[in-house]
């Protein structure tokens, strides 16, 4: 099966964003460099954990290697929308961070989720076969996007994918979960409000 390596580094633009309303929005990440424009499908909380877990590299490269972490950005923040096209090249299944020391850069990959992987129920019946301790691995096969980003624009894009997040529907202050225009039954309450 043949794949692709969408690489960008660095990409002229690397961001998070959204198409839709909220409560229907679609998440992408999109590089964009060389005449080239990558669009790929992830979830909510695939852009929550990135944005966290980059902002956990970037202070660990700044505690083991003496990184020099960027402050607040002078430029304006990057609000503008996805350009377009919007097409879907694959749905993300894994991130993977890595920080190059040699350059300081961090580099970012996404890869295509395995459609493919289906579960064998006669397999699972050996409870005892010594293979059970083998952990799962990405196959080579799958399409993915690689970014290099330096330390400041890692921060941009933190800083945006933050604000994509928290542009959606505001949570309930009892439960936590998304408010709708439409009404919102609230655990909190069994589904009933009071009148």
């Amino acid at each position: 099966m043949t794949h692709q390596v969408f690489a960008f580094e660095p990409p002229e633009r690397f961001v998070a964003g959204t198409v839709g309303p909220p409560g229907e929005r679609t998440f992408y990440l999109q590089a964009r460099g060389g005449g080239r424009l990558v669009s790929v499908v992830l979830e909510k909380v695939q852009v929550t954990l990135l944005a966290e877990k980059l902002e956990e590299l970037l202070a660990e490269a700044h505690q083991r290697f003496a990184l020099e972490l960027p402050g607040p950005s002078s430029a304006p923040p990057d609000n503008d929308p996805l350009d377009s096209p919007v097409d879907e090249e694959f749905r993300v299944g894994t991130l993977g961070l890595a920080f190059d020391v040699e350059d300081n850069t961090v580099i970012i990959e996404a890869i295509a989720a395995d459609d493919t992987a289906e579960f064998d129920a006669e397999t699972d019946d050996d409870a005892d076969d010594d293979d059970s301790s083998e952990t799962p691995t990405i196959s080579d096969d799958l399409d993915r996007l690689r970014v290099r980003l330096t330390p400041a624009a890692v921060r941009e894009f933190i800083d945006r994918a933050r604000r994509v997040i928290a542009a959606g529907r505001p949570p309930c202050p009892l439960c936590g979960q998304p408010l709708d225009p439409s009404g919102h039954l609230c655990p909190r309450h069994n589904g009933y409000h009071r009148r």
